[in-house]
């Protein structure tokens, strides 16, 4: 007998009846024994997350502005919640301890982590399962560094006691025990922690949409469903925008291939996107990429200077540079005299005019180019390498399309390229992308 973990996401738990389904489906498979579950998320499109609101009462301690009312929207939702359930939890207790824990101005983690804590404790009582807080087994150090070999020996031996479980998600301790939260939609990393720690079969995580699709709706209609992908190419298009999972939410499970199962709560019978190492050759298909996917508004500043490749230490001096103003790059690429560095516009915060400074006093460069609103979008897949004349079809497809290219970033492995356009051509690029290897093959 297998052993499932099942991750379920805000829309899949925010209110009495999502829950009746989220029950449905653990009930029709007694292989999904430890469940992890986020706060409430949105019933409908006008409607407010629970952790929102969370940060909305702290904010409004902060300046002094009266909060009650919206604490009392998010009691109210509970507590609908638990009576619709026809469960008993004594939600009340919960909501002192937390309003009081507001009046003395404690931290905003602790505050947001609680609509993770209080779904978790209705879902178990739901369940029938048992209520395992992640406070004291999702670990971080004094820094805020998440501690991974610690959290994972905390979980296995805790969980060992359990034969059913429900865990909130997003949240840990620091040593002294004051909450801690991944950023948001870390509960995709809580569910993941917890597979590993338990040797899961499988790693289930369940949102509202039937797994990844080849590109974002939104600009291309009905793109194609992702069977299967690997966590290579997962990696590169959720970093590149495809938000489905986060992006952090790999690692343990891939640490220990463990395959994901990205699954739709309101269509259940769907088999979703499962994730796995390699595509055994059996599942391989003749489609050339996986997906394609981009993000737009970042900064390109080209560096040129005369015989650069004989410079030791040049790129090194560059990202001390950037390291002097705590700005992460996104990409690199570089030819014999010149190097391009990409930076996201919401890194640069003004900072823009101090680092071309520092570069033309200590690179003492020829000329600095800085291009701005720029988008970069990635085509994704492993089956790339195994096809003639890839780079030629996306290039051809793009000047057919009136696309400039104003940068190429194609790493070794031949899994991905990456083009980097002005923002304005951003959804043309993807379309233009997707017809020439999708629409027609």
């Amino acid at each position: 007998m297998g052993l499932k973990v099942a991750k379920f996401g805000g829309t899949s738990v925010a209110d009495a009846i999502q829950l009746a389904k989220v029950k449905g489906i653990i009930e029709s498979d007694k292989e999904r024994r430890y469940v992890v579950v986020s706060a409430p998320g949105k019933r409908y499109s006008d409607d407010n997350k629970i952790t929102d609101l969370l940060y909305l009462c702290k904010t409004h301690i902060e300046h002094n502005v009266p909060y009650d009312q919206v604490f009392q929207v998010i009691c109210d939702r509970y507590k609908s919640i638990e009576m619709n359930l026809g469960v008993e939890v004594n939600l009340q207790k919960h909501f002192d301890e937390i309003r009081a824990n507001l009046v003395v101005g404690m931290p905003s983690d602790y505050i947001a982590s609680r609509g993770e804590y209080l779904n978790a404790l209705l879902a178990a009582a739901y369940l029938g399962y048992d209520f395992v807080d992640a406070a004291g087994l999702v670990i971080f150090d004094q820094k805020g560094r998440f501690l991974y070999d610690e959290t994972n020996t905390a979980l296995k031996e805790e969980l060992a006691k359990h034969e059913h479980a429900v865990i909130p998600g997003f949240y840990g301790t620091y040593p002294d025990g004051k909450i801690k939260t991944f950023s948001r939609g870390g509960s995709d990393i809580t569910g993941a922690l917890v597979a590993k720690a338990v040797c899961a079969d499988v790693y289930e995580n369940w949102t509202d949409v039937s797994g990844f699709l080849m590109a974002d709706p939104r600009i291309v209609k009905n793109p194609k469903p992702i069977k299967v992908i690997t966590y290579k190419e997962l990696r590169e298009l959720s970093y590149m925008g495809a938000s489905v999972l986060h992006e952090d939410a790999i690692f343990p499970a891939r640490e220990v291939d463990i395959p994901i199962n990205i699954r739709n709560t309101n269509e259940p019978d769907h088999p979703g996107t499962i994730i796995i190492s390699e595509i055994p050759e059996h599942m391989h298909d003749d489609t050339t990429i996986t997906g394609v996917a981009g993000r737009k508004d970042f900064t390109v500043i080209g560096i040129y200077k005369n015989m650069m490749n004989n410079e030791v230490g040049f790129v090194k001096r560059i990202l001390s540079i950037l390291e002097d103003y705590d700005i992460s790059f996104e990409h690199l690429p570089s030819g014999i005299d010149t190097v391009s560095v990409v930076i996201s516009n919401k890194n640069l915060e003004g900072k823009l005019e101090d680092i071309i400074e520092d570069f033309e006093r200590k690179l003492n460069p020829d000329t600095i180019d800085v291009y701005s609103d720029m988008a970069l979008i990635a085509t994704v897949g492993c089956g790339m390498s195994r096809k003639l004349g890839v780079s030629a079809r996306l290039f051809s497809a793009l000047f057919a399309a009136d696309v400039n290219v104003r940068m190429i970033d194609q790493g070794s492995s031949e899994m991905n390229i990456i083009v980097g356009v002005e923002n304005s051509d951003f959804e043309k690029t993807i379309k233009a992308i997707y017809k020439a290897f999708v629409e027609k093959e």
